[in-house]
C-alpha cells in the first residue's frame, strides 16, 4: 500500500512539473510575441509615441540653438503624433543603431532619413515612402571628385557607419579605402579637416553640406540607383505599420510633404529640387510603382500577421 502511494505521489509530482513547464513556456511565448514593440493601442494608451530621429543632420533632423528638434523628418513626426492624439518623444539616433532601436523597443517608429533596402527590409518593416534619394559625393573645390573610376589608391573616402553609402562602396568599389564615422557631425568635421579626399552619403545630405559650407562641390550628384526614404517599424508590428500607410496616403491628399519641404528644406535646396525629392501619398514613379509599393506593404503586413497567428497557436 505504501509502495502504491509512493508511486502515485511520484506520478503527481512529475505531472505538476510538466504542467508548470508548459505554463512557463506558454508565458514566455506570449512575452516573446510582444517583446520589442508596442502596438498602436498600447501607444495610444500610453499617450506618447517614441520616434527615432537624427539630432545632427540638418535640415532633416537636428537640434536648434534653443534645444528644440527641427527638420523635415521632425515636422512629419510631429504631425503623426498630432493625428494619433498623443505626445511625441524624440529619441536621438545614429545611422548605425536605427535597426537596433526598433528591435529593442527603444522607439516605436524610425524617421531618420532611412533608405529602403532589401537587406534592411529583412530586419524591419518599412511603411510607404515619403522621399526620393540617391547617393552623392562632395569634395573640396580645389580637388573636385567627379568620378570613382580612376580613384587614387592613396586617397580615402569618408562614410558614416550603417549607411547605404558604406554598403554601396564596399560592394562596388572595394579598392576605395573608407574612413568610417559614427555621427554626421564627425564625418563633416573629418572632411573640413582634410582627413580624406571626399565624403559619400545621401545626395540630399552632401548637397545641403555644400550649400551651407563654402569651398565644397558635389562633383557626383547621383551615384548608384535611385532609392526611397520611408518610416520603419519593428518587424511584425502590423497595427502601427498599417496605420502609418493609411496616414501617409491621407497626408498625400493634402500635399503635406510639399508643405513639409517648403517649411524645412526650401532654404537649403530651393524650389528646383522639390518635385524631384518629395513623394506624396507613398506614390513614386506613377501608378505601377504605387501598386507595387502597396502590394509590398500588404505582403509584409500579411506575412507578419501570419507569423503572429502561428506564434499564438504555438503558445496555446
Amino acid at each position: 500500500m505504501k509502495s502504491t502511494r509512493k508511486w502515485i505521489a511520484a506520478i503527481m509530482a512529475v505531472l505538476m512539473l510538466v504542467l508548470m513547464a508548459a505554463c512557463g513556456n506558454g508565458g514566455n511565448a506570449a512575452n516573446e510575441n510582444k517583446a520589442g514593440y508596442r502596438t498602436l493601442e498600447e501607444i495610444k494608451a500610453a499617450g506618447t509615441i517614441n520616434i527615432g530621429v537624427f539630432s545632427d543632420k540638418n535640415p532633416f533632423g537636428y537640434v536648434d540653438e534653443n534645444g528644440e528638434y527641427q527638420g523635415y523628418d521632425v515636422y512629419f513626426a510631429r504631425r503623426l503624433a498630432e493625428d494619433l492624439g498623443v505626445k511625441v518623444n524624440f529619441i536621438s539616433t545614429e545611422a548605425a543603431n536605427r535597426i537596433e532601436y526598433l528591435k529593442t523597443g527603444k522607439v516605436d517608429v524610425i524617421l531618420a532619413n532611412f533608405t529602403v533596402t532589401p537587406a534592411r527590409a529583412e530586419e524591419v518593416d518599412f511603411a510607404l515612402p515619403y522621399m526620393n534619394v540617391a547617393l552623392g559625393v562632395v569634395s573640396p573645390e580645389g580637388q573636385v571628385i567627379t568620378t570613382l573610376e580612376d580613384w587614387d589608391e592613396n586617397d580615402e573616402m569618408i562614410v558614416i557607419s550603417g549607411t547605404t553609402a558604406e554598403t554601396y562602396l564596399t560592394e562596388n568599389y572595394p579598392n576605395i579605402k573608407l574612413q568610417k564615422y559614427d555621427t554626421y557631425a564627425n564625418a563633416k568635421n573629418a572632411l573640413e579637416n582634410g582627413n580624406a579626399a571626399a565624403w559619400a552619403n545621401d545626395n540630399t545630405e552632401v548637397i545641403a553640406f555644400a550649400k551651407q559650407n563654402t569651398g565644397y562641390t558635389v562633383g557626383i550628384p547621383s551615384l548608384g540607383s535611385q532609392d526611397t526614404i520611408a518610416p520603419a517599424v519593428s518587424q511584425g508590428n502590423t497595427t502601427v505599420l498599417d496605420w502609418l500607410n493609411e496616414e501617409i496616403k491621407a497626408l498625400g491628399e493634402e500635399n503635406f510633404f510639399h508643405k513639409d519641404y517648403e517649411e524645412t528644406l526650401v532654404d537649403t535646396y530651393g524650389t528646383d529640387f522639390e518635385d524631384e525629392l518629395v513623394v506624396e501619398g507613398g506614390v513614386t514613379g506613377g501608378a505601377d510603382a504605387a501598386s507595387s509599393e502597396a502590394a509590398s506593404s500588404e505582403a509584409a503586413s500579411s506575412e507578419a500577421a501570419a507569423s503572429e497567428v502561428a506564434s499564438s497557436a504555438a503558445a496555446q
